[in-house]
């Protein structure tokens, strides 16, 4: 299997409700409009499927051969800071062969803060 895809995982905390992972998905279903050499999954921390290692092992499946994880967190909290980095390291161990990026959470971007202050200025 020859690996060139890149893959993009938009991670977020999971919850209950299942109206919460709108906007992940929402967000998900933008990126594969806008770049179709580019597979996205969404996957989730607790509380709602699919969990990190699934997500990435189903886009493996697929040859993909890059995985950029997006933490979909406005900022870094316990989660971000030593949890998702945990999982990152257990998907590195059982795949070798795929280059793991880990961004840092969506709302430490500035033009995410900056989006985020013209809407509440409205």
């Amino acid at each position: 299997m020859t690996m060139a895809r890149r893959g993009i995982i938009l991670f977020g905390h999971g919850s209950r409700d299942p109206l919460w992972r709108l906007p992940i998905e929402a967000v998900a279903a933008r990126i594969a409009n806008g770049d179709t050499s580019v597979t996205v999954r969404c996957a989730f921390l607790e509380l709602d499927q699919p969990d990190l290692a699934t997500a990435a092992d189903e886009l493996i499946a697929g040859g993909v051969g890059s995985i950029t994880i997006v933490p979909m967190f406005l900022g870094t909290g316990r989660h971000a800071r030593e949890d998702l980095p945990r999982l990152v390291m257990a998907l590195i161990g059982r795949h070798p062969a795929v280059a793991f990026v880990l961004q840092p959470p969506v709302g430490e971007d500035a033009r995410v803060v900056d989006l985020l202050a013209e809407i509440a200025l409205e």
